[in-house]
């Protein structure tokens, strides 16, 4: 009993240095406020069916997706010597294109987003989605308000958030210590890494709790528990 205690003590300890002074959040979109996995393993099935290659399914789709997304096309079955990367990808963002509005936010998003405003937090938005389409996929969730940017990047090609993040912390004059990034993926928290702010993984998203586990940071079921990291502060 007194060993819970000491651990729970700690590990408290260790949650309220992760969100103490922190005035800055920079949030990825898809997979983490965007529930868009189901249309994403569709969409890629669709591709792979055309060239009667093996469907995944999404505990498949887990355990292989990764950035950039040429190395997941691969590992879903595609060859790239057979036919170019540029080509696939635009055939899957035109099939996605038509499936994302189908979409929905994950059912805390907003109660989240509100929760952060409130208390006089900055929001972003940084994703490895094209920068038009993506401000097109948050205006029609009607959540714009909530962030100061919202930042893609300039090709279909999801291969790195990482400059995008790197300038907008130079842009915007962020603190990386009073930042914290908010993502579903091991990119993102290699992205935090490298501009040298905290992270957060939500594993609800495109990889699962096992994979995101590997990295060093605070791994949380969903966003409520986001939430309920910076109640005190």
């Amino acid at each position: 009993m007194q060993s819970d205690a000491i651990k729970n003590y700690f590990t408290n300890k260790i949650y309220n240095n992760l969100v103490k002074n922190i005035n800055t959040i920079i949030w990825d979109w898809n997979g983490t406020l965007l529930n868009d996995i189901e249309i994403c393993v569709d969409s890629i099935n669709i591709l792979l069916k055309q060239r009667n290659h093996k469907t995944l399914s999404i505990e498949k789709y887990h355990k292989i997706f990764t950035f950039p997304v040429k190395d997941y096309y691969t590992r879903a079955g595609f060859n790239f010597e057979k036919e170019p990367f540029d080509e696939v990808a635009i055939e899957f963002i035109d099939i996605y294109r038509e499936k994302i509005p189908k979409a929905t936010l994950f059912s805390d998003v907003e109660q989240t987003l509100n929760f952060f405003k409130k208390r006089g937090f900055k929001q972003i938005i940084i994703s490895a989605m094209e920068k038009n389409f993506l401000l097109q996929s948050v205006e029609q969730k009607k959540i714009e308000a909530y962030f100061e940017v919202i930042a893609g990047i300039n090709n279909h090609h999801a291969v790195s958030k990482l400059d995008l993040a790197k300038e907008i912390i130079i842009n915007r004059n962020i603190n990386p210590n009073k930042c914290v990034l908010i993502g579903d993926t091991l990119h993102d928290f290699e992205v935090a890494e490298n501009i040298s702010c905290k992270c957060i993984l939500v594993a609800s998203g495109h990889q699962s709790l096992k994979k995101l586990s590997k990295a060093n940071c605070r791994v949380v079921s969903n966003l409520n528990q986001v939430k309920c990291l910076f109640k005190n502060f």
